[in-house]
């Protein structure tokens, strides 16, 4: 069987489209200008699209207006508390993943995981200064389970039929 020049098109149409269903598409709410270029090249990095926006108002029109598989959250913005995004998240019925990445103490990050929790949210968290190792691993997982495969990578261990195993006993 010979492969024509159809075939070799169709194939590379394919894997272009594959590559497509890879990326997610991230929202990063952050009012911190370091923070936002931080979180964003990562994602890129990765193959993801990004969108930026800075305050709570932003964040809850995008969240309104356009669908995006993960949402990345500062608790605290130069408009308000990230609590009411979350709020406009549940209303939404958004189903990806919540990240908050903020620099508030755990004391705070815990009262908005149950917060989120009250609204049938479940919130991940990482604090500030970001952590781009754990966030790498979390959008590589994310991105895998988009796609219905097994997640590869936990912190501090090997993903091996979604069942962790230490590297160290």
């Amino acid at each position: 069987m010979s492969v024509t020049s159809k075939d070799v098109a169709s194939i590379s149409a394919e894997t272009a489209q594959d590559a497509e269903r890879r990326g997610l598409h991230l929202l990063v709410v952050d009012d911190d200008a370091s923070q936002q270029a931080l979180i964003s090249v990562a994602a890129k990095q990765a193959g993801h699209a990004v969108t930026v926006v800075a305050t709570c108002a932003g964040a809850i029109d995008e969240i309104r207006s356009n669908r995006f598989d993960c949402v990345t959250l500062d608790l605290s913005l130069e408009d308000g508390d990230g609590t009411g995004v979350l709020k406009a998240i549940a209303e939404a019925k958004f189903t990806g993943s919540i990240v908050v990445i903020s620099g508030v103490d755990s004391t705070r990050r815990s009262a908005a995981r149950l917060y989120a929790r009250s609204l049938g949210i479940d919130l991940h968290s990482l604090p500030k200064p970001i952590d781009m190792a754990a966030l790498r691993i979390f959008l590589a997982n994310l991105a895998k389970t988009t796609l219905g495969l097994p997640v590869v990578h936990t912190w501090g261990g090997v993903a091996a039929d979604r069942v962790a195993a230490k590297h160290r006993v």
